[in-house]
């Protein structure tokens, strides 16, 4: 289904009435964008890990009906008072939806008609970018910079070849490992990239410089050597899919040289989780504090994301599966997703 104008102060919502719940397609009424929203007619979704936690276990949802969903590709239909000019009525954008920092208050989830979103987590888009492809981007880019962010890595960090920084980047075919892959390579950094053989035809076109396949009992000791090789060493590691931390440690522990090695984890771990020693270990946290407002996602959507997708500097990926068309197949979406995927991301279009 499409989405619907905000003339009759109404629209269709993919609402969840109570932890664990089925969705129930049902009207809601539109919301009227504060001083810094937009209010963005929802044309594409990407399903991410968090929206399986909120739909079946409720976290950080604090009252229900909720609204959840959080990667966005659409057009905005009303802007805020505040909102800057190059955000008006009828620029196609990707955003992403604050339901997680919004705890699922219903106006500001993903998974309907209509969506409100703080104008810094807006990125205009360039013609040839798609609405499908627009909403692979927001958690995907957020979280990797994130990462970069929770070790401390300034944001206009620039390498070059004879600095020979390496990084590892573990699972680079996954949503959030292509967008690491892209914004390490953006930073001058040399690329050493685990995924499945499958994969790494597609990962050298978004700037993989070594690839190596995850699944061989040699990885850690190739990846070792390769770097040796190379006369770099690798002090900077990103794990994206968190089923190889003993690995992960080990490559950096031996590749770092000198010094401490840091390591940005996407997925969380446990203080029984393998440690190496000299190699710091750091949950990725995207920074919450709302009142600044935004600093870091306004750096990330409004400066950095939107410079590099109009000079085509920045592929949205990994591959996109369409599953369904409308606001009924979200389930099927996040059925697909519960099954496994790899190499691709499941979309949604209403």
């Amino acid at each position: 289904m499409s989405a619907t104008s905000t003339s009759s102060g109404k629209h269709l919502a993919a609402i969840l009435p109570s932890k664990g719940s089925p969705f129930e397609i049902t009207h809601r009424p539109t919301p009227t964008p504060g001083p810094n929203e937009v209010l963005v007619a929802v044309k594409s979704v990407a399903i991410n890990p968090i929206d399986s936690y909120q739909r079946y276990a409720g976290f950080v949802i604090d009252n229900y009906p909720a609204v959840i969903g959080s990667d966005v590709g659409g057009t905005i239909v009303s802007t805020g008072s505040a909102v800057s000019t190059d955000l008006k009525p009828g620029t196609r954008v990707s955003a992403f939806a604050p339901c997680f920092f919004k705890r699922g208050a219903p106006d500001y989830g993903a998974f309907q008609e209509l969506v409100l979103i703080p104008a810094y987590k807006v990125t205009p888009l360039p013609d040839n970018i798609s609405f499908n492809e627009a909403s692979v981007l927001p958690v995907a880019v957020l979280t990797a910079w994130a990462g970069f962010n929770s070790i401390g890595l300034p944001l206009n960090t620039s390498y070059t070849p004879s600095d020979k920084k390496g990084i590892l980047i573990w699972g680079g075919a996954s949503s959030v490992g292509s967008a690491v892959v892209q914004i390490a390579k953006s930073l001058g950094f040399i690329t050493y990239v685990t995924a499945s053989a499958a994969h790494h035809e597609y990962l050298k076109t978004l700037g993989a410089d070594k690839l190596f396949d995850y699944k061989l009992a040699d990885v850690v000791d190739t990846i070792v050597n390769s770097a040796k090789e190379d006369g770099v060493k690798i002090q900077t590691g990103y794990d994206a899919v968190g089923r190889q931390l003993k690995e992960v440690l080990e490559v950096l522990a031996k590749a770092k040289g000198e010094g401490i090695a840091q390591l940005a984890s996407a997925v969380p771990f446990t203080d029984k989780a393998p440690k190496a020693d000299e190699v710091e270990n750091i949950f990725v946290a995207s920074p919450t504090d709302e009142a600044k407002p935004g600093e870091f996602a306004h750096f990330v959507f409004r400066t950095w994301l939107k410079e590099k997708l109009e000079k085509g500097e920045f592929i949205p990926s990994p591959k996109i599966r369409v599953v369904g068309k409308g606001l009924e197949s979200l389930q099927t979406g996040l059925d697909e997703w519960e099954k496994g995927v790899s190499g691709v991301k499941i979309v949604v279009e209403l």
